[in-house]
């Protein structure tokens, strides 16, 4: 290992997310992180160009080559359950759509992709171009899973996902947020109740989650996969930038307007995509007051209840 990898740091917003949500394990991991580096350039005969900055919330990713000279991204996951089925939804989509996966040692989370250009995320496109773009790279990702699917299902996903809206913890706005809570626990048994598809879905759709590529314009990256039906996954593309969305002339018109021309643009029923937008943006506006976010509380909540 060289003094360079020796000396790699990790960004400070994955310690903080690791910290915040990842407790004993999240901790455990971040120490071990020197030894999984050592391990992956060891068996993949990689050189480190240098760690990836920002970087994500989800794992350390640093820009290495291959011992043919090839740039590639290196992946070491942070513990979680998305982390565990990353690499299967990466491999069965085979570079459709998203990053390709060029090698994978699950059991040290770690994954060798093909290096995108990680400073132009479709965040950097103009609203009305980036969700164009979104649309199109997401529709690519909507396939039949593997037939021994290992990914977990949405159903599966929603029961945890709704839990806290059932019993939130105690606070001075949980009485004001009961019918909005109440409204989503009642929205999403109804979904479930008649799924009418079930393909593998990128579950953490967003403009971020999108970067530039040279094979192709724009590629997806960092899944948490489910089997599920599309108006789920479209629901979390329906949210994004809603700073940009709150700040609008009119924002319930123009968040109407938004879930129109996403359910028109891939063909989804309107008001199943109302729906789950409702559940997932609900949930997350929950889970950010819980933590002390009150500025994001704010944000998805308001969103919800223009819903």
């Amino acid at each position: 290992m060289t003094s360079a990898e020796q000396q790699f740091t990790v960004p400070s917003r994955l310690r903080e997310a690791v910290a915040a949500g990842a407790g004993e394990p999240g901790a455990a991991w971040l120490a071990a992180l020197p030894e999984l580096l050592a391990a992956a350039v060891r068996r993949w005969e990689l050189t480190v160009d240098r760690v990836v900055q920002p970087g994500g919330r989800a794992g350390l990713v640093l820009y290495v080559r291959r011992a043919d000279g090839t740039p590639a991204a290196l992946k070491l996951a942070a513990p979680g359950p998305a982390s565990a089925q990353e690499h299967a939804a990466l491999a069965h989509w085979n570079g459709r759509g998203a990053v390709r996966l060029l090698a994978a040692a699950p059991e040290d989370g770690a994954l060798l992709l093909e290096r995108l250009h990680g400073e132009v995320p479709l965040r950097s496109l103009a609203e009305s171009r980036a969700m164009l773009e979104a649309a199109g790279t997401l529709q690519r990702l909507w396939v039949a899973p593997p037939p021994e699917s290992p990914f977990t299902t949405l159903a599966e996903h929603a029961a945890e996902l709704c839990a806290p809206l059932r019993d939130p913890r105690p606070g001075p706005l949980v009485a004001e947020l009961r019918p909005l809570l109440d409204e989503a626990l009642e929205t999403a048994a109804g979904l479930l109740a008649d799924q009418p598809e079930q393909l593998l879905l990128h579950g953490d759709f967003h403009h971020g989650n999108v970067l530039a590529g040279d094979r192709a314009p724009w590629l997806a990256i960092d899944p948490d996969p489910l089997v599920g039906e599309r108006a789920y996954d479209l629901a979390w593309l329906a949210q994004d930038r809603l700073d940009t969305l709150s700040g609008s002339p009119g924002p319930q018109s123009a968040a109407r307007r938004r879930l129109r021309q996403l359910s028109d643009a891939v063909d989804v029923d309107r008001e199943r995509l109302r729906g789950w937008t409702l559940v997932r943006t609900t949930a997350t506006g929950l889970r950010c007051l819980d933590v002390g976010d009150t500025g994001a509380a704010e944000l998805y909540l308001d969103f919800a209840a223009m819903l």
